[in-house]
Protein backbone atom coordinates (compact mmCIF):
# COMPACT_ATOMS: atom_id res chain seq x y z
CA UNK A 1 0.00 0.00 0.00
CA UNK A 2 0.99 3.54 -0.52
CA UNK A 3 0.31 7.14 1.66
CA UNK A 4 -2.51 7.69 -0.57
CA UNK A 5 -4.25 4.58 -0.72
CA UNK A 6 -3.92 3.98 2.85
CA UNK A 7 -4.96 7.56 4.05
CA UNK A 8 -8.24 7.28 1.98
CA UNK A 9 -8.89 3.24 3.19
CA UNK A 10 -8.52 3.91 7.26
CA UNK A 11 -11.06 7.12 6.74
CA UNK A 12 -13.74 6.05 4.61
CA UNK A 13 -16.97 4.56 6.56
CA UNK A 14 -19.25 3.72 3.72
CA UNK A 15 -18.99 3.54 -0.33
CA UNK A 16 -19.45 7.03 -1.67
CA UNK A 17 -22.06 8.63 -3.28
CA UNK A 18 -22.94 10.48 -6.63
CA UNK A 19 -25.67 11.84 -9.00
CA UNK A 20 -25.86 13.62 -12.23
CA UNK A 21 -28.17 16.69 -12.11
CA UNK A 22 -29.72 19.81 -14.00
CA UNK A 23 -30.67 23.27 -13.24
CA UNK A 24 -31.51 25.74 -15.44
CA UNK A 25 -32.88 29.72 -15.25
CA UNK A 26 -32.69 30.96 -12.15
CA UNK A 27 -31.29 28.84 -9.18
CA UNK A 28 -29.33 28.27 -6.18
CA UNK A 29 -28.85 25.60 -3.90
CA UNK A 30 -26.91 25.26 -0.88
CA UNK A 31 -25.51 22.19 0.76
CA UNK A 32 -24.36 22.25 4.58
CA UNK A 33 -21.13 20.96 6.02
CA UNK A 34 -20.81 17.32 6.15
CA UNK A 35 -18.18 14.34 7.57
CA UNK A 36 -16.13 13.43 4.36
CA UNK A 37 -15.21 14.87 1.35
CA UNK A 38 -17.66 16.24 -1.63
CA UNK A 39 -16.89 17.69 -5.12
CA UNK A 40 -18.74 18.62 -8.21
CA UNK A 41 -17.64 18.34 -11.99
CA UNK A 42 -19.14 20.65 -14.50
CA UNK A 43 -20.26 18.82 -17.41
CA UNK A 44 -22.75 21.75 -19.24
CA UNK A 45 -22.82 25.21 -18.47
CA UNK A 46 -21.26 26.92 -15.60
CA UNK A 47 -21.95 27.62 -11.86
CA UNK A 48 -20.30 29.65 -9.30
CA UNK A 49 -19.28 27.84 -5.97
CA UNK A 50 -19.96 29.62 -2.76
CA UNK A 51 -17.42 27.97 0.42
CA UNK A 52 -18.72 29.56 3.89
CA UNK A 53 -15.96 31.36 4.90
CA UNK A 54 -14.06 31.21 1.47
CA UNK A 55 -13.60 33.58 -2.17
CA UNK A 56 -16.15 32.31 -4.27
CA UNK A 57 -14.90 30.28 -7.68
CA UNK A 58 -16.51 30.12 -10.72
CA UNK A 59 -16.81 26.75 -12.69
CA UNK A 60 -16.70 26.19 -16.14
CA UNK A 61 -17.25 22.88 -18.50
CA UNK A 62 -14.62 20.41 -17.61
CA UNK A 63 -14.21 22.06 -14.42
CA UNK A 64 -13.73 19.50 -10.91
CA UNK A 65 -13.92 20.88 -7.74
CA UNK A 66 -13.08 18.73 -4.75
CA UNK A 67 -13.80 19.59 -0.91
CA UNK A 68 -11.72 17.49 0.85
CA UNK A 69 -13.56 18.68 4.92
CA UNK A 70 -16.89 18.67 3.34
CA UNK A 71 -16.99 22.88 3.90
CA UNK A 72 -21.07 23.97 3.42
CA UNK A 73 -20.99 25.79 0.26
CA UNK A 74 -23.63 27.42 -2.21
CA UNK A 75 -24.01 26.63 -5.79
CA UNK A 76 -25.50 29.11 -7.95
CA UNK A 77 -26.35 29.97 -11.66
CA UNK A 78 -25.43 33.43 -11.88
CA UNK A 79 -23.40 35.77 -9.64
CA UNK A 80 -26.82 37.98 -9.34
CA UNK A 81 -28.46 34.96 -7.55
CA UNK A 82 -26.02 34.34 -5.06
CA UNK A 83 -27.89 36.98 -2.73
CA UNK A 84 -31.15 34.95 -2.82
CA UNK A 85 -32.88 32.57 -0.74
CA UNK A 86 -31.36 29.11 -1.11
CA UNK A 87 -33.24 25.56 -0.68
CA UNK A 88 -32.91 23.70 2.48
CA UNK A 89 -29.36 22.17 2.28
CA UNK A 90 -29.32 18.90 0.90
CA UNK A 91 -27.95 16.71 -1.58
CA UNK A 92 -28.95 17.44 -5.29
CA UNK A 93 -31.32 14.72 -6.92
CA UNK A 94 -30.37 12.56 -9.33
CA UNK A 95 -31.48 13.35 -12.84
CA UNK A 96 -30.77 11.88 -16.72
CA UNK A 97 -29.80 13.89 -19.37
CA UNK A 98 -32.44 15.12 -21.67
CA UNK A 99 -32.07 14.33 -25.59
CA UNK A 100 -32.40 17.75 -26.13
CA UNK A 101 -31.19 19.63 -23.49
CA UNK A 102 -32.84 23.41 -22.81
CA UNK A 103 -31.23 25.97 -23.41
CA UNK A 104 -28.71 27.57 -20.87
CA UNK A 105 -29.04 24.23 -18.82
CA UNK A 106 -26.37 23.51 -16.20
CA UNK A 107 -25.29 19.73 -15.55
CA UNK A 108 -23.31 18.99 -12.86
CA UNK A 109 -21.64 15.70 -11.41
CA UNK A 110 -22.02 15.77 -7.51
CA UNK A 111 -21.15 13.27 -5.35
CA UNK A 112 -19.72 12.87 -1.58
CA UNK A 113 -17.32 10.26 0.26
CA UNK A 114 -18.12 9.65 3.79
CA UNK A 115 -15.19 9.62 6.09
CA UNK A 116 -14.73 8.99 9.60
CA UNK A 117 -12.62 12.77 10.37
CA UNK A 118 -11.59 11.86 13.41
CA UNK A 119 -8.83 9.84 12.44
CA UNK A 120 -7.78 12.33 9.11
CA UNK A 121 -4.19 11.75 7.86
CA UNK A 122 -2.18 14.76 7.97
CA UNK A 123 -1.95 14.48 3.92
CA UNK A 124 -5.75 15.08 3.64
CA UNK A 125 -5.46 17.57 6.90
CA UNK A 126 -3.66 19.94 5.18
CA UNK A 127 -5.46 19.96 1.49
CA UNK A 128 -7.06 23.63 1.55
CA UNK A 129 -10.84 23.59 1.93
CA UNK A 130 -11.89 24.47 -1.84
CA UNK A 131 -9.10 21.94 -4.36
CA UNK A 132 -10.25 23.81 -8.10
CA UNK A 133 -9.41 21.39 -10.74
CA UNK A 134 -9.97 23.93 -14.23
CA UNK A 135 -10.05 22.09 -17.41
CA UNK A 136 -6.69 22.30 -19.50
CA UNK A 137 -5.46 21.21 -22.73
CA UNK A 138 -3.85 18.30 -21.73
CA UNK A 139 -3.98 18.66 -18.41
CA UNK A 140 -4.98 16.17 -15.63
CA UNK A 141 -5.60 13.50 -18.24
CA UNK A 142 -6.47 11.06 -15.82
CA UNK A 143 -8.82 12.89 -14.12
CA UNK A 144 -10.93 13.77 -17.17
CA UNK A 145 -10.72 9.89 -18.05
CA UNK A 146 -11.91 8.92 -14.65
CA UNK A 147 -14.50 11.73 -15.28
CA UNK A 148 -16.07 10.39 -18.43
CA UNK A 149 -16.12 6.89 -17.37
CA UNK A 150 -18.16 7.59 -14.63
CA UNK A 151 -20.41 10.26 -16.44
CA UNK A 152 -20.66 7.24 -18.94
CA UNK A 153 -21.89 4.42 -16.25
CA UNK A 154 -24.39 7.14 -14.60
CA UNK A 155 -26.21 7.94 -18.02
CA UNK A 156 -26.31 3.98 -19.41
CA UNK A 157 -26.96 2.08 -16.34
CA UNK A 158 -24.89 -0.93 -17.43
CA UNK A 159 -24.70 -4.29 -15.61
CA UNK A 160 -22.26 -4.43 -13.01
CA UNK A 161 -22.78 -0.96 -12.50
CA UNK A 162 -22.91 -1.45 -8.35
CA UNK A 163 -19.56 -1.99 -8.65
CA UNK A 164 -18.44 -0.01 -11.27
CA UNK A 165 -20.01 3.25 -9.88
CA UNK A 166 -18.18 3.11 -6.21
CA UNK A 167 -14.66 1.72 -7.61
CA UNK A 168 -14.70 4.79 -10.36
CA UNK A 169 -15.72 7.04 -7.29
CA UNK A 170 -12.68 6.02 -5.22
CA UNK A 171 -10.74 6.41 -8.72
CA UNK A 172 -11.83 9.92 -9.32
CA UNK A 173 -11.12 10.99 -5.73
CA UNK A 174 -7.19 9.34 -5.97
CA UNK A 175 -7.00 11.04 -9.26
CA UNK A 176 -8.20 14.47 -7.52
CA UNK A 177 -5.57 14.49 -4.76
CA UNK A 178 -3.02 13.51 -7.45
CA UNK A 179 -3.71 16.50 -9.36
CA UNK A 180 -3.70 18.54 -6.19
CA UNK A 181 -0.63 17.18 -5.34
CA UNK A 182 1.39 17.89 -8.50
CA UNK A 183 0.05 21.60 -8.86
CA UNK A 184 0.50 22.48 -4.52
CA UNK A 185 2.43 25.46 -4.61
CA UNK A 186 2.76 24.88 -0.43
CA UNK A 187 1.77 22.02 1.77
CA UNK A 188 4.77 19.38 3.74
CA UNK A 189 3.02 16.29 2.12
CA UNK A 190 3.38 17.18 -1.47
CA UNK A 191 7.22 18.04 -0.72
CA UNK A 192 7.40 14.76 1.28
CA UNK A 193 6.33 12.74 -1.49
CA UNK A 194 8.01 14.20 -3.62
CA UNK A 195 11.34 13.77 -1.81
CA UNK A 196 13.02 10.76 -2.99
CA UNK A 197 14.39 9.66 0.54
CA UNK A 198 11.17 10.61 2.36
CA UNK A 199 8.49 8.53 -0.15
CA UNK A 200 10.69 5.62 -0.17
CA UNK A 201 11.00 5.68 3.99
CA UNK A 202 7.01 5.81 3.75
CA UNK A 203 6.57 3.87 1.53
CA UNK A 204 8.47 1.00 3.22
CA UNK A 205 6.83 1.58 6.49
CA UNK A 206 2.83 1.57 4.73
CA UNK A 207 4.15 -1.37 2.98
CA UNK A 208 4.77 -3.46 5.91
CA UNK A 209 3.86 -1.44 9.07
CA UNK A 210 4.09 -4.69 12.02
CA UNK A 211 7.55 -5.02 10.74
CA UNK A 212 10.42 -4.28 13.78
CA UNK A 213 11.43 -1.19 12.35
CA UNK A 214 14.34 1.25 13.56
CA UNK A 215 15.61 4.18 12.46
CA UNK A 216 18.63 2.73 11.43
CA UNK A 217 16.78 0.11 9.63
CA UNK A 218 14.80 2.14 7.45
CA UNK A 219 17.67 4.35 6.70
CA UNK A 220 19.66 0.91 5.12
CA UNK A 221 16.40 0.40 3.34
CA UNK A 222 16.36 3.28 1.85
CA UNK A 223 19.99 3.43 1.17
CA UNK A 224 21.13 6.96 3.56
CA UNK A 225 22.65 7.76 7.00
CA UNK A 226 20.56 7.54 9.89
CA UNK A 227 20.54 11.08 10.52
CA UNK A 228 20.06 12.00 7.26
CA UNK A 229 16.84 10.16 6.82
CA UNK A 230 16.06 11.50 10.39
CA UNK A 231 16.49 15.07 9.54
CA UNK A 232 14.90 14.87 5.80
CA UNK A 233 12.09 12.53 7.27
CA UNK A 234 11.07 14.88 10.35
CA UNK A 235 11.55 18.08 8.11
CA UNK A 236 8.82 16.78 5.71
CA UNK A 237 6.34 14.73 7.61
CA UNK A 238 6.41 16.94 11.13
CA UNK A 239 7.47 14.04 13.02
CA UNK A 240 10.35 11.48 13.13
CA UNK A 241 10.08 8.16 11.41
CA UNK A 242 9.02 6.09 14.68
CA UNK A 243 6.64 8.59 15.43
CA UNK A 244 4.87 8.50 12.75
CA UNK A 245 5.14 5.01 12.82
CA UNK A 246 3.96 4.36 16.04
CA UNK A 247 0.99 6.80 15.24
CA UNK A 248 -0.25 4.60 11.85
CA UNK A 249 0.19 1.64 13.37
CA UNK A 250 -2.74 2.99 16.13
CA UNK A 251 -4.88 4.48 13.08
CA UNK A 252 -4.36 0.83 11.62
CA UNK A 253 -5.96 -0.56 14.67
CA UNK A 254 -8.47 1.96 15.11
CA UNK A 255 -9.78 0.79 11.28
CA UNK A 256 -9.33 -3.39 12.38
CA UNK A 257 -11.64 -2.53 15.55
CA UNK A 258 -14.27 -1.51 13.16
CA UNK A 259 -13.76 -3.16 10.37
CA UNK A 260 -13.06 -6.38 11.46
CA UNK A 261 -13.81 -9.16 14.46
CA UNK A 262 -10.39 -9.81 15.16
CA UNK A 263 -9.18 -10.01 18.97
CA UNK A 264 -6.58 -7.25 20.02
CA UNK A 265 -4.24 -9.82 20.12
CA UNK A 266 -4.34 -10.90 16.44
CA UNK A 267 -4.72 -6.90 15.50
CA UNK A 268 -1.59 -6.18 18.06
CA UNK A 269 0.38 -9.22 15.50
CA UNK A 270 -0.87 -7.61 12.19
CA UNK A 271 0.17 -3.51 12.92
CA UNK A 272 3.66 -4.92 14.88
CA UNK A 273 2.80 -4.78 18.77
CA UNK A 274 4.18 -7.76 20.96
CA UNK A 275 1.07 -7.61 23.08
CA UNK A 276 -2.25 -6.90 23.31
CA UNK A 277 -1.60 -4.75 26.70
CA UNK A 278 0.71 -2.69 24.73
CA UNK A 279 -1.45 -1.93 21.59
CA UNK A 280 -4.34 -1.13 24.27
CA UNK A 281 -1.93 1.22 26.26
CA UNK A 282 -0.72 3.11 23.26
CA UNK A 283 -4.33 3.00 21.63
CA UNK A 284 -5.67 4.35 24.91
CA UNK A 285 -2.92 7.04 24.58
CA UNK A 286 -3.81 8.30 21.00
CA UNK A 287 -8.02 8.12 21.49
CA UNK A 288 -8.51 8.50 25.24
CA UNK A 289 -10.40 5.41 24.68
CA UNK A 290 -9.62 1.57 24.87
CA UNK A 291 -10.08 -0.42 22.33
CA UNK A 292 -12.83 -2.46 23.46
CA UNK A 293 -15.06 0.42 24.02
CA UNK A 294 -13.89 2.00 20.80
CA UNK A 295 -15.27 -1.08 18.88
CA UNK A 296 -18.53 -0.29 20.92
CA UNK A 297 -18.80 3.24 19.98
CA UNK A 298 -18.39 3.62 16.38
CA UNK A 299 -21.41 1.71 15.81
CA UNK A 300 -20.79 -1.62 13.37
CA UNK A 301 -20.84 -4.58 15.02
CA UNK A 302 -17.58 -6.69 14.72
CA UNK A 303 -16.97 -8.61 11.40
CA UNK A 304 -19.74 -6.34 9.85
CA UNK A 305 -18.59 -5.08 6.37
CA UNK A 306 -18.30 -1.18 5.59
CA UNK A 307 -21.83 0.10 3.64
Amino acid sequence: MDVVSDAISAMRLAHPSSDRVRMSGRWRTRLDRFGGAGFHVVLKGGCRLLPDGGDPVSLGVGDAVLLPHGTGHVLTGSPTDAEGAASPGRWLAGTRPRTRPERGETEILCGRYRLDCNRIHPLLAEMPQVVHLPRRVGGHLELRAAIDLLTGELDDGRPGSCIALPNLLDLLLVYMIRSWMTEATSGAWPRALGDPVTAAALRALHSDPAAPWTTERLAARVNVSRPTLARRFTGLVGRPPMAYLTWWRIILTATLLRDTSDTLASIAGRVGYGSPYALSHAFQREFGITPGRYRKAVGRAPGAPSA
